[in-house]
């Protein structure tokens, strides 16, 4: 049996065009954790001093394994001029173990953010915890600049710099100004039971940035091959019926206007998914949708999902992370590398992924597994 000779860039895009291609594509997500361990670097290296930044450490970790690479959001900073006064961080606190928490500053409107980054030599940095959890006020009493971070282009430069190095190895997409999400913690859930006006204003307002985003991203000389269009846990602080009220609008006109443009559009959203995909099958353009995670964190039925939706969206899953790809044999990625492709390969529209992010120490050879599987037995 010859081995596959279509590109990763090739075999991606015909997925989306809903046309088979020469075998399974395989596109594990390695976002984060892997490629900055593979630096041997520490973490904040990478995350804050950007030497190198995550994006260039993630394009090397997908030529290193040969993936598939595409889907991953990398920071472009402000791409389309739309995101208001600039943030800058600071560090408030520096601990003994090399470690340190930063915190972000607006100059323009001399507002600090409500919570704090901690960063770690080996860990991604952890987000949204509030200063008391770490023993500082709010406003912080005493702050340093960061010093010595790398300069790096941004905005439409560096998207096109991205593009450049990645090359043949993957896809390359925008983010389009949506999101799957319109109520993120805990709080808000309260407040839209008391109140859901605001809610519909924060709808309307991002319907007004996607039209606004479609018009620029039209006359792109160089146009994105995916708009990124949801976000993680869109089914956690919303329920299903929330959902439908505040993001389903949005995710059916991007999808709508994506179309016109010719341009797929794909939704990464982590926890409880399957009515999500249910709607964006029936509801909406949306061309692909992932990471179909298994229960407890999620509910979905790759193989039912197939049944029922295959012939309408591009399903991309959905290889448990931890139980799988970060403790399992290489013997066992194979077996839930060619389930998978059993359960939704037939006919396209699939692509082999993980439930969500691969683990720091996830060992090389499982994700070098996941790929062999996908260029031998997902032979179309």
């Amino acid at each position: 049996m010859a081995y596959p000779t279509l590109t990763p860039r090739e075999r991606l895009l015909t997925v989306l065009r809903r046309e088979v291609p020469d075998c399974v594509p395989v596109c594990p997500d390695i976002s984060n954790m892997v490629p900055a361990r593979m630096t041997g670097k520490p973490f904040w290296d990478i995350y804050v001093y950007k030497d190198p930044p995550l994006w260039k450490a993630h394009i090397d970790a997908l030529k290193y394994f040969d993936l598939d690479g595409g889907f991953e959001l990398y920071d472009f900073g402000d791409l389309f001029g739309d995101l208001g006064p600039a943030w800058e961080s600071r560090i408030v606190l520096r601990r003994p173990d090399g470690s340190f928490v930063t915190q972000d500053f607006c100059p323009e409107t001399d507002r600090w953010a409500q919570h704090v980054v901690v960063h770690s030599t080996d860990n991604p940095p952890a987000t949204n915890i509030t200063p008391d959890k770490v023993g500082l006020p709010p406003v912080p009493t005493k702050w340093e600049p960061i010093e010595g971070i790398k300069a790096w282009p941004t905005g439409l430069t560096l998207w096109n710099q991205i593009r450049a190095e990645l090359g043949d190895q993957g896809i390359l997409g925008m983010p389009s100004g949506a999101s799957t999400c319109l109520i993120h913690t805990e709080s808000e859930i309260y407040a839209y039971f008391d109140d859901p006006a605001p809610f519909y204003a924060r709808r309307e307002a991002m319907l007004a940035r996607v039209e606004a985003r479609m018009i620029r991203i039209s006359k792109l000389a160089v146009p994105p091959d995916f708009l990124l269009c949801g976000a993680s846990g869109s089914l956690i602080f919303q329920s299903p019926r929330i959902f439908r009220e505040l993001a389903l609008p949005v995710l059916q006109r991007v999808t709508a206007l994506s179309a016109e443009l010719g341009i797929p559009t794909h939704v990464h959203s982590c926890g409880p998914e399957a009515d999500l995909v249910r709607m964006a099958a029936e509801e909406t353009q949306l061309t692909v949708i992932d990471p179909l995670e298994i229960p407890p964190m999620g509910d979905c039925d790759l193989a039912e999902l197939k049944r029922r939706y295959g012939k309408r969206i591009v399903l991309k899953g959905n290889l448990h992370t931890t139980s799988v790809m970060l403790r399992g044999t290489v013997k066992e990625v194979i077996a839930a590398s060619r389930k998978a492709i059993d359960d939704a390969a037939a006919d396209g529209g699939f692509i082999l992924s993980t439930g969500d992010q691969c683990g720091r120490d996830t060992p090389d050879a499982n994700i070098q597994a996941m790929v062999e599987t996908a260029r031998t037995y997902g032979r179309y």
